[in-house]
């Protein structure tokens, strides 16, 4: 099994954890973090249409809601684990890492989804057209180079092309990049990187230039659309608050319900809380794309559960999704 940082520095907190008390935040008060991206839209139609304090309002509860902007899935991870923070979103290994981790402490598990969108592997060496093409020469940018979504994801198809003995095959060519970043080196084709497995927005920008081509797609992986990133909490918050959980699940089910019957304002909202500099055209695009599903039930999330456990990176083995999400999220359809 790989030792990387994440695992060290959970292993940490958890270890203090147990000594050390955790306070959660008091019924009608949640603080929410997010990182960058439209795969964090339903997000920022909640936190634009003020949802959470509608649905506690239902119930007779005044919520205080507390809105952060973390980058990466490390920092979110030690806020929730040592209580600073109460709801962390990441990309589905970075959750289900954290969730094998505090098996049996803390109990982290997935609230919801934030919905089903295709990473890309994109390359602008024309001798690579698939994985199988990728040699020492070439650099693969990611944004947690051998442990974030993009890396977990090409290691899986990697044990799947060369045997899971030969799973991280492709880790001593990645390095951790930015997705700005990333995507300014692949476009200028001046730097060491020759790939990038890039996300929305970046893959749609860096697909405009000639040149740049995609050898691999995470739905190709998975076996069709994955959820790309989940929110994430302890079993003691969830526990301690059952108000304000329903009302922030519920929340998310409506922001879901908006998005699909409001696209173009939904783009306009993309914008708005993430002060983008982006066209709205663009958004618009992304949004209305066939391939990007704005939905809180998880799709395909079992598959990176069963594999990185095949492959020693988890050491629980999960039964099905169920074991991993909160009860609230099993009564829509999941995998």
């Amino acid at each position: 099994m790989i030792k990387n940082t994440l695992s060290v520095v959970i292993a940490g907190l958890i270890a203090g954890a147990l000594v050390a008390p955790v306070t959660a935040s008091a019924e009608g008060n949640i603080s929410i973090a997010q990182q960058f991206g439209i795969g964090y839209l339903l997000l920022d139609v909640v936190r634009d249409q003020h949802l959470i304090e509608q649905q506690g309002k239902k119930e007779g509860l005044d919520i205080k809601v507390d809105w952060r902007t973390l980058s990466g899935a490390t920092t979110m991870n030690e806020a929730v684990l040592t209580g600073a923070l109460d709801v962390a979103a990441a990309g589905v290994p970075a959750m289900l890492t954290v969730w094998d981790r505090t098996y049996g402490h803390q109990n982290v598990k997935a609230i919801a989804a934030l919905g089903s969108m295709p990473g890309y592997l994109l390359s602008n060496n024309p001798a690579v057209k698939s994985i199988h093409d990728l040699s020492e020469k070439d650099r693969i940018a990611a944004p947690a180079a051998g442990v974030g979504f993009q890396s977990r994801t090409l290691q899986i198809a990697t044990a799947e092309l060369y045997g899971n003995k030969a799973y991280n095959r492709f880790d001593n060519i990645t390095v951790s990049l930015p997705h700005p970043d990333a995507t300014v080196a692949l476009i200028s084709g001046k730097s060491e990187i020759t790939a990038h497995f890039s996300s929305p927005p970046f893959q749609y920008q860096e697909l405009d230039h000639p040149g740049i081509h995609k050898i691999l797609s995470s739905y190709d992986v998975l076996g069709g659309p994955g959820s790309f990133n989940v929110l994430y909490t302890t079993q003691k918050f969830h526990d301690e608050n059952p108000e304000t959980y329903q009302a922030f699940y519920n929340a998310l089910v409506q922001a879901a319900e908006y998005v699909e019957k409001n696209k173009d304002d939904a783009a306009r909202i993309y914008i708005r809380q993430e002060n983008s500099h982006l066209p709205l055209s663009l958004i618009e695009k992304i949004i209305n794309d066939p391939q990007n599903h704005f939905t809180v039930s998880p799709e395909r999330t079992y598959v990176y559960a069963d594999k990185l456990n095949q492959l020693g990176v988890l050491k629980h083995h999960a039964a099905s999704w169920k074991d991993y999400f909160f009860s609230e999220a099993q009564v829509n359809p999941g995998s």
